[in-house]
C-alpha cells in the first residue's frame, strides 16, 4: 500500500502553531484558524515569520512528521527531527562509498546523467509545441549539444569531470531557457540564472520551487536512513544537505521548471504578485507563493508509472523512491544506482 501523506504549508506571518491534542493547531491573531490531525500529515512547512510551541514541535517529532522552517523566499533555515531511526549500517556504508572515488563518481555519473537527459527532454517538448520559427530551431539545437554532453558524462570517470560537463550542460539549458516562455510580459524575461538572491521574476520563482525541492529530498534521506549531508555528486560543506541536492537534480527540468513554466506561460502568476527588496533581490508576495504552494501540491499528485520499478506512483514520491534506490544500491542489493529519467 502507498500512502501520499499531506503537507501543511503555512504562509501567514505571525501564525503560530500549538499541539491541541494530536491534532495542529494553527493560531493567527490568537484564534485557532486551521485544526489538522497529526496523522493526515507527512510534513509541516513553514515560511517567513511563522513560530510553533514545544509541544507540537514534540508532537510532530514523536510522529515522525517533518517540521521546516523557510525564510519567506523559501530558502532552508531549521528542522525539527526526533531521533534518526537509520540504520548505522547503511550510513558506515553511504560514508565509506563516498569516499571512494571510483564507487562515488559511479553514482554522480547516473545523477547527472539522468539530469542532461531530463532537461533535454523539456527543451524538445518545447520546440514541438512552438511553430517553426527562431525559438524552436535555438531549442533543437540546444538539445543536440546536451546530445554531446550526455556522451562526455557517460564518458567521465571522476566526479570533477562530471561537474565540468554538469556544469557546461546547464549553461547551454538556461540559455535558451527563454524560449520556452510565451510570455510577453518583460517582467518574466529569462537572462540567465541568478540566485542569493534571485534578480528577476523568473528567478525568484525558480529559486523557490528548488528551495521545495530540497526540503522533500531532505526528508525523503532521514527517511530512509541515510544521511542528507553527505553526497557523491555535490561536496561536503558545514550546513550543506549534499546528497539531498544531488537527489533534486534529477527533478530540477522535471518537475520545478515544467511547474514554473506552466505558472508563467498560463499568466498563473504575474508581474505584480513579485517584489523587489531593498538588496535587489525578488521575492513573491503572500498570494502569489500560496498559487505556486498549491500547484507543486497538484503536480506532486499526478500518476505516472516509474521507469525503473514498472509500478504507478505519484510525483510527490519519486523523490522518496530514489532515496530508496540509492540506499539499495548501497547495501548492495542494486548493482548501480537507477536514477530518474522522465519518459
Amino acid at each position: 500500500m502507498k500512502h501520499h501523506l499531506n503537507t501543511l504549508f503555512v504562509t501567514t506571518p505571525g501564525a503560530y502553531l500549538t499541539k491541541d491534542g494530536q491534532s495542529v493547531a494553527v493560531r493567527i491573531d490568537g484564534e485557532v484558524r486551521l485544526r489538522v490531525p497529526i496523522h493526515n500529515l507527512g510534513a509541516i512547512t513553514c515560511f517567513g515569520g511563522v513560530g510553533a510551541s514545544p509541544a507540537l514541535m514534540a508532537l510532530c517529532a514523536n510522529s515522525g512528521v517533518a517540521l521546516s522552517f523557510l525564510t519567506a523566499r523559501g530558502s532552508f533555515l531549521a528542522r525539527v527531527s526526533g531521533f534518526t531511526p537509520g540504520n548505522v549500517l547503511l550510513r558506515r556504508q553511504q560514508y565509506r562509498t563516498a569516499d571512494d572515488a571510483i564507487a562515488a563518481a559511479a553514482i554522480a555519473r547516473n545523477i547527472v546523467l539522468a539530469k542532461i537527459a531530463n532537461a533535454r527532454t523539456v527543451l524538445l517538448r518545447g520546440a514541438r509545441e512552438r511553430p517553426d520559427g527562431p525559438a524552436a530551431t535555438a531549442l533543437r539545437l540546444a538539445a543536440e549539444r546536451m546530445a554531446q554532453s550526455l556522451s562526455e558524462a557517460e564518458n567521465a570517470r571522476d566526479a570533477d569531470r562530471l561537474r565540468g560537463v554538469e556544469g557546461e550542460a546547464s549553461r547551454i539549458y538556461f540559455e535558451v531557457f527563454n524560449h520556452l516562455l510565451t510570455t510577453d510580459d518583460p517582467a518574466f524575461q529569462f537572462n540567465g540564472r541568478s540566485r542569493r538572491p534571485p534578480l528577476d521574476c523568473t528567478n525568484a520563482l525558480l529559486s523557490f520551487l528548488y528551495a521545495m525541492l530540497a526540503n522533500d529530498a531532505r526528508a525523503a534521506c532521514e527517511a530512509c536512513g541515510l544521511d542528507p549531508a553527505v553526497g557523491f555528486l555535490h561536496t561536503d560543506r558545514p550546513g550543506r544537505p549534499s546528497l539531498a541536492l544531488d537527489l533534486i537534480e534529477e527533478f530540477r527540468s522535471y518537475l520545478a521548471d515544467r511547474l514554473a513554466l506552466s505558472l508563467i506561460n498560463r499568466q498563473q502568476v504575474r508581474a505584480s504578485g513579485f517584489q523587489r527588496g531593498e538588496t535587489g533581490g525578488v521575492s513573491m508576495d503572500d498570494a502569489t507563493r500560496k498559487t505556486v504552494l498549491t500547484a507543486y501540491q497538484q503536480r506532486k499528485q499526478e500518476v505516472l508509472m516509474h521507469p525503473f520499478i514498472n509500478e504507478k506512483t505519484t510525483v510527490g514520491l519519486l523523490v522518496h523512491l530514489q532515496a530508496r534506490l540509492l540506499a539499495r544500491h548501497l547495501r548492495g542489493e542494486l548493482d548501480a544506482y537507477p536514477p530518474f529519467i522522465a519518459r
